[in-house]
């Protein structure tokens, strides 16, 4: 195949990827809406106060749900319902998979087009960074039973996609020479590879903020059906305690890939411009990311911390990823202003 057919091949897989990511949130949403009405019923009762407890001795104190009697173990999750939905949840399943492998044809079709790696520009590193996070979250969820949260995971997966199918599409070419390195394979593969993750974490982050919201208002007296926008949401979402567990995961998971993006980005600005850091608009907001994630982390291990701030400080990290991402190459002149738009 010639290079010209090899970048239509490569448009018309982006298309399919989309197309599948959609049929797989439409799966996830029936099955969301549908399928898991036992569960939903038995999380729509108000769970049981909370006092503070000591774990151990001199241990942190933790919520603790308590009854008349004393403290009490939380009930166990329950386990999914069958059904019909249940087969629109596999069928979402079997999508996301076409559609990560249609992701994965076209960018390997679009770098045997250019005659180099496929993450040249912000569409080919958005490209990436979502068929990381499909192929992340595809993996989580054959571990854990959340596999009906996908409709949330897909939606800014096809969003992004489509967004660089759009908006930063390039045609396939060269790299520019100063991208024309070795260190284009660790530096922007890594750093790819991290924002997919972060973007799955982030997901998972808010899904917690939301049924951390619908358990208060529950318990504050509000009715279970009726606890307020958008917390009503939180109704169909899987135990707090389970979510906040699984975003911990993906960011701990994540943070040392990003790290070493960050160092390696370093060095390779020390080879190409005679200097490890320069401020420069695109390092700095990295480095925001840094701290912001490194925060969360630390939070999350800290009493008084954990819970609600410290998935409010996660949103907040991927927030920076995105300025990072698209406000700092359309608005800010630097020197990785390498958008190829």
């Amino acid at each position: 195949m010639t290079d010209a057919q090899l970048a239509d091949l490569s448009n018309t897989l982006l298309i399919v990827a989309i197309v599948a990511y959609t049929v797989a949130m439409l799966g996830y949403a029936i099955e969301y809406a549908f399928g898991r009405k036992g569960v939903v019923a038995a999380r729509a009762a108000a769970p049981a106060p909370r006092q503070r407890v000591l774990v151990g001795v001199g241990g942190p104190e933790e919520d603790a749900p308590v009854s008349p009697a004393g403290p009490v173990t939380p009930p166990a999750e329950p386990a999914p319902t069958g059904g019909r939905a249940a087969w629109f949840g596999r069928f979402g399943v079997v999508a996301a998979v076409i559609g990560a492998l249609a992701q994965i044809g076209c960018l390997t079709a679009r770098g045997f087009a250019a005659d180099r790696v496929p993450w040249g520009n912000m569409y080919e590193f958005v490209s990436v960074a979502c068929a990381v996070g499909t192929i992340t979250w595809l993996v989580v969820s054959a571990r854990r039973p959340v596999r009906y949260l996908g409709m949330f995971v897909m939606l800014p997966v096809v969003l992004l996609l489509g967004l660089a199918g759009t908006v930063l599409y390039v045609e396939a070419g060269p790299l520019m020479p100063a991208l024309n390195s070795y260190w284009l394979w660790i530096h922007v593969s890594t750093a790819s590879i991290s924002v997919g993750i972060y973007l799955i974490g982030g997901v998972m982050s808010v899904l917690y903020l939301l049924r951390e919201g619908y358990d208060q208002r529950v318990a504050a007296g509000r009715p279970a059906n009726a606890p307020g926008f958008p917390y009503g949401v939180g109704r169909h979402l899987p135990a707090a305690a389970g979510l906040e567990r699984l975003t911990f995961r993906l960011h701990a998971f994540g943070f040392p890939i990003w790290t070493f993006a960050i160092i390696c980005g370093a060095i390779w600005a020390e080879a190409a411009w005679s200097r490890y850091w320069g401020w420069d608009p695109k390092e700095t907001w990295a480095f925001i990311s840094w701290v912001v994630y490194a925060a969360y982390l630390h939070a999350r291990a800290t009493t008084g911390w954990r819970g609600r701030r410290a998935a409010a400080i996660a949103v907040l990290g991927f927030a920076t990823m995105m300025i990072n991402l698209y406000v700092i190459n359309f608005a800010v002149s630097g020197l990785h202003s390498y958008s190829g738009l």
